[in-house]
């Protein structure tokens, strides 16, 4: 068989995204020229690839082994590629991440300019989205998110924690004063998230829980950082979010001798056939670096 190395990929993206027209939307080419691609490569394979019905597409038995075939063939020409031209010249080439918009915010934007520094070949394409993408339909090299993935397809590897602590401004303490237990709490005033009733559960180290429900509640973790850094009042905060304005000056980190903040894994998902690849792992040794830093504990005020 003589195939184009192109037709196979094109092929495996059609099998993936489900239609034709997804493929050349992808592409931004005309369908008949994907059509074509197609006709080609079941004419150098001598078989049906995939069976056309008004309900869509669908594998045949040898389209299946073709995709399985096909997918590792390109994943060991992506892995040549990229292991030839590393060591000529460093990672180079696009990552496609998906993350959620916190950490795209917090962690990804702000050290983005210290990867370009290190390795100036790569190129990221960002997509900023709370869900799990269907990394393979997606096209996604990286998925950075808490929680251990079950698919035996794909590989984690942890690249940090993160805990939740409360904070306040400056401001606010100086106008309400500071907290010494949480006793105090039920005269200050406390900012709850309302897209979450289970974050406003704060565990105390020893003791009950303490459910708040606020006098103020918003439904996004922006805004919450944003009430808090206006002095509105306390809330209880993502630590990777909060720790450049504690550097700042502008949050300070409270009753940490009180309040538990169990670490929660943020690990890098990839896919299993890509996960060696000189680009993939550049990025990820280089975000769980910074990670790292991100994660040293907050200190107390006076400290």
């Amino acid at each position: 068989m003589q195939f184009h190395l192109d037709d196979i990929a094109l092929f495996t993206r059609i099998a993936q995204l489900g239609t034709l027209s997804a493929a050349a939307r992808e592409r931004n080419v005309p369908v008949s020229q994907v059509t074509r691609a197609l006709t080609r490569l079941e004419a150098a394979c001598g078989v049906r690839l995939l069976h056309r019905s008004t309900h869509g597409l669908s594998l045949t038995d040898e389209g299946d082994t073709l995709l399985s075939y096909g997918q590792r063939l390109l994943d060991t020409t992506a892995e040549l590629d990229s292991e030839l031209s590393g060591k000529l010249s460093g990672p180079s080439g696009w990552v496609r991440i998906s993350v959620s918009p916190l950490m795209a915010e917090c962690v990804i934007a702000p050290n983005l300019t210290g990867l370009y520094q290190r390795w100036p070949l790569l190129h990221l394409d960002i997509n900023a989205d709370d869900r799990m993408a269907d990394m393979a339909r997606d096209g996604i090299d990286i998925a950075i998110r808490t929680g251990t993935p079950a698919s035996d397809t794909l590989v984690a590897r942890q690249i940090g924690e993160y805990g939740r602590t409360l904070y306040a401004a400056p401001s606010y303490l100086a106008r309400c004063g500071t907290p010494q237990h949480p006793d105090d709490l039920a005269c200050h005033h406390l900012i709850a998230n309302s897209a979450s009733p289970g974050l406003n559960r704060w565990s105390r180290i020893g003791k009950p829980d303490l459910q708040i429900q606020g006098q103020t509640r918003a439904d996004n973790t922006a805004l919450l950082l944003s009430l808090v850094v206006h002095g509105v009042g306390i809330s209880r905060l993502h630590d990777l979010m909060a720790a450049p304005w504690v550097r700042q000056g502008a949050l300070v980190p409270i009753l940490q001798d009180h309040f538990a903040s169990p670490r929660i894994p943020i690990y890098a998902v990839m896919l299993q056939e890509r996960h060696r690849l000189p680009k993939i792992r550049a990025c990820i040794d280089y975000w769980s670096e910074c990670l790292s830093k991100l994660a040293q504990p907050a200190p107390q005020p006076g400290a």
